[in-house]
């Protein structure tokens, strides 16, 4: 039986989601619900290639209408939202940016629940315990999980399925790429572009990619004539998109709670469930998983690693960007100001380069004028841009301007 949080949700913006077309177009998505501005919106789930996860927490689930997961099961010692602010909490500590405390760890926290993995061809299993949840919530409206442990466990298990003599070890081109994410009880997807040109030393820079509701990690990537494959060739740039399990990467908002609206996100908080929070834990977990599978294969620049997102994506742009802030130079969230501005690490962005782009009739718009706006008067570095599109109809317009704005932002 669906949550509150699942059935309370609107689908006009998640249900077009992935851009120009049915948003149940991803890899085992099944649409099932009513249409939405731009694609089909969908209670079905999202399970894609190889996916099965036996989860439960706050993320989509691969649903267009909502960010919530439909049950599932906790997992042995998992952490549950007692003892949890549903929409307070401090400023998040990152990676390594600034920021404030992380939240203790909480009953629960560093539980029994594995994070396993499989080396990028297939693989055994890694060893490696899951980042403990804590009693606070770093960013008011996102997971329990302390960041730190998440990257810890992370590079254990990037650590533990390297594997330098597999003939994928470093490959160039297009591939699919799956692993072994034992918490979740799923080999998870993700999609990776290494520049044909890449001479096997040079280091590169990285793009990472969030994908919308009811899509997969490959829905964008395809799409336009995989326009996205052929700007990361272009510009010389590592593109990876992570599945992100059946979650929104960890953030709870959606179009209900946009930015300037924080009685609303307190609203969705408080509807969280346990098995929310666990599909939502998983969702974020399998972002940086994949991101230090890849930092682990790769000769990457640090200095040069940026994170983008659509609707649901740029959702996660703000929060993974937030909550992580040490990887990334720079952030470009799309069609999606799920940020509030209190409850957020704003302190941690202060250096990171910020490209907003919109649609000029997509629902967000007034809410992304009015995050533009605060952006300027606070002093970020930020830049802004409309196009006249539609929710979905916004992507293949801004993504020229957005690998523009990455190769401009490493030169600063």
């Amino acid at each position: 039986m669906k949550s509150a949080l699942v059935t309370g949700v609107l689908g006009v913006l998640a249900g077009s989601c992935a851009q120009g077309g049915s948003s149940g177009g991803g890899a085992g998505g099944s649409s099932a619900g009513g249409s939405s501005a731009g694609g089909s919106s969908a209670g079905g789930s999202s399970s894609a290639t190889g996916g099965g996860a036996a989860s439960a927490l706050g993320g989509t689930g691969g649903d267009t209408s909502s960010h919530a997961a439909t049950g599932g099961t906790t997992g042995t010692g998992g952490v549950t939202a007692s003892g949890g602010s549903s929409s307070g909490g401090t400023a998040g500590a990152t990676p390594g940016g600034g920021g404030g405390q992380v939240g203790q760890a909480g009953q629960g926290g560093q539980a029994g629940r594995g994070l396993g993995g499989a080396a990028p061809t297939g693989g055994s299993t890694g060893a490696g315990g899951q980042g403990g949840a804590g009693t606070q919530r770093s960013i008011s409206f996102g997971t329990l999980l302390d960041a730190q442990a998440v990257v810890a466990a992370a590079q254990q298990l990037a650590k533990s399925v390297a594997t330098p003599t597999s003939s994928q070890w470093q490959a160039k081109g297009d591939q699919h790429r799956t692993y072994r994410f034992a918490a979740a009880g799923a080999t998870e997807p993700y999609r990776l572009y290494v520049p044909t040109n890449w001479d096997g030393k040079t280091s590169l820079p990285l793009a990472m990619f969030l994908h919308g509701a009811g899509a997969d990690e490959s829905t964008y990537v395809d799409q336009n004539n995989k326009q996205m494959l052929t700007l990361a060739q272009q510009h010389g740039y590592v593109l990876v998109a992570p599945l992100g399990d059946k979650g929104a990467y960890g953030n709870f908002l959606r179009l209900s709670s946009p930015f300037g609206q924080p009685d609303e996100a307190a609203k969705l908080m408080a509807q969280v469930t346990a098995a929310d929070e666990r599909t939502n834990e998983l969702s974020e977990q399998d972002v940086i998983n994949v991101l230090e599978l890849v930092l682990a294969e790769y000769p990457i620049d640090r200095a040069s690693m940026f994170l983008f997102g659509h609707s649901m994506g740029s959702g996660g742009t703000w929060y993974i960007g937030g909550k992580y802030a040490g990887y990334w130079k720079g952030l470009a969230p799309m069609s999606g100001p799920f940020v509030q501005e209190t409850g957020y690490p704003w302190n941690a962005l202060t250096s990171t380069f910020i490209f907003v782009t919109e649609g000029t009739q997509a629902p967000s718009l007034d809410a992304s004028r009015l995050l533009r706006d605060w952006l300027k008067t606070n002093g970020f570095k930020s830049q802004y841009k409309e196009v006249n599109a539609d929710h979905p109809g916004m992507v293949p317009l801004v993504l020229p301007d957005i690998f523009d704005f990455f190769d401009a932002s490493r030169t600063k």
